[in-house]
């Protein structure tokens, strides 16, 4: 989680009469100085990419790189039902994570399908952060609110009050320790206590800390398939904290755009909201059965429509490997063989040349049926490819 790579279409750095139609990151000189390629993604203009998409790739699978994702959403609930608010609200049961833990949960509606995934932090016993999609930003923030009237919390969106820097690669770790500025918040207050803290964050953990002495949310979590941190922070205070990761990290620290975390996901096998998740899929139709706690008690939306499941044949997630060089693209469809009577029988969702692992991979709702039957075949631009069904992710950094 965090979750939301953006797109992969290049758009051209606005002029300055754009200017009033688009959101900024608080990032956007700083990437502007740097060469950075802009993209439009959901009314913001985030960098696309710096220099080559598959250098940026790279250097997150062998040593690491930076990503701003300060378009993200935050929305945060306080109060003594906050927990049980969310319990209601979300797919998840977030009343049973700890302080200082991370859950990745999903938003539905009542017919089950999928409105939002996102990752939710407990700060305090009775304080959340509610971590959306930034297409979805808004449309969450709503129905939180809706969803938690009659309990006592209070539901305030903060995403214009907080910055979201991710530095992700087999080197993260060793950048972040490096990088001077950083301590824990309370009592000492130094390097050697946050050095400690790090070494104890497992996976989907965060902790309170300090930056310059100015709060800062790090958090063991990512979207690439890799060991990595983001790190929260108040807007003000995002460029002079990329520019310590950058000046401390050096080489091992490449500047990267959303092209390169859209790869990055694909190969690890995560779902992008608007092409593995969306309205009209159920969560177990995207291979998301799990994420629904079922056994929680008390009621959530979507509890009856996600426990009858899916029309019979509906089709499912799958995960597609193909030889050549040739990569299926989203919208191209795949049929049960290649002759003149095949049928169709589903659709690319994602799809790339895996720059990691040298051939084509996708995702794909397929009907269940052909799935089993084998013989899968896509179409790319006119040929049909044979495809094989693989296990998701494609990609699982060496351990």
């Amino acid at each position: 989680m965090t979750h939301d790579p953006g797109t992969t279409s290049p758009a051209a750095v606005p002029d300055e009469g754009d200017a009033a139609r688009e959101r900024r990151s608080p990032l956007d000189a700083v990437h502007r100085a740097a060469g950075a390629s802009f993209t439009d993604f959901a009314g913001w203009q985030m960098p696309v990419r710096y220099s080559s998409d598959l250098a940026e790739h790279h250097a997150v699978r062998t040593t690491s790189g930076l990503f701003d994702l300060s378009h993200m959403g935050e929305i945060v609930l306080i109060g003594a039902d906050s927990a049980a608010a969310l319990d209601f609200a979300l797919a998840g049961k977030l009343s049973a994570i700890e302080i200082g833990q991370a859950k990745y949960s999903l938003l539905l509606a009542e017919d089950g399908g999928i409105i939002d995934d996102l990752v939710v932090y407990r700060t305090g016993e009775d304080r959340f952060m509610v971590v959306a999609n930034a297409s979805n930003a808004a449309v969450v923030a709503e129905e939180l609110r809706t969803r938690a009237a009659g309990f006592d919390t209070i539901v305030e969106d903060e995403s214009e009050d907080i910055a979201l820097i991710a530095l992700q690669g087999p080197d993260a770790r060793a950048v972040l320790l490096e990088t001077p500025g950083f301590g824990v918040e309370g009592p000492g207050n130094d390097e050697e206590d946050f050095d400690a803290r790090i070494a104890a964050l497992k996976y989907y953990r965060a902790f309170p800390a300090t930056f310059e002495g100015r709060p800062v949310l790090v958090a063991r979590t990512g979207y690439t398939g890799e060991d990595g941190f983001e790190l929260y922070v108040a807007p003000e205070r995002a460029p002079g904290l990329w520019a310590a990761l950058v000046e401390t990290g050096g080489p091992r620290v490449t500047l990267c755009g959303l092209a390169s975390r859209d790869t990055l996901r694909l190969e690890a096998g995560m779902p992008l909201y608007g092409h593995e998740l969306g309205r009209d899929i159920l969560p177990v139709q995207a291979g998301l059965g799990r994420v629904v706690a079922h056994g929680k008690e008390g009621d959530f939306i979507g509890r009856d429509a996600t426990a009858a499941g899916p029309a019979e044949g509906a089709r499912v997630l799958v995960g597609l490997t193909a030889e050549g060089r040739r990569a299926p693209r989203a919208g191209y469809e795949v049929y049960d063989g290649d002759g003149a009577d095949a049928a169709p029988v589903g659709v690319i969702t994602s799809g790339a040349l895996s720059p990691t692992l040298g051939h084509p991979v996708a995702m794909a709702f397929v009907a269940p049926a052909a799935v089993e039957a084998g013989g899968l075949h896509v179409d790319v631009r006119g040929t049909r490819i044979p495809a094989s069904v693989v296990p998701l992710p494609f990609y699982k950094r060496p351990s």
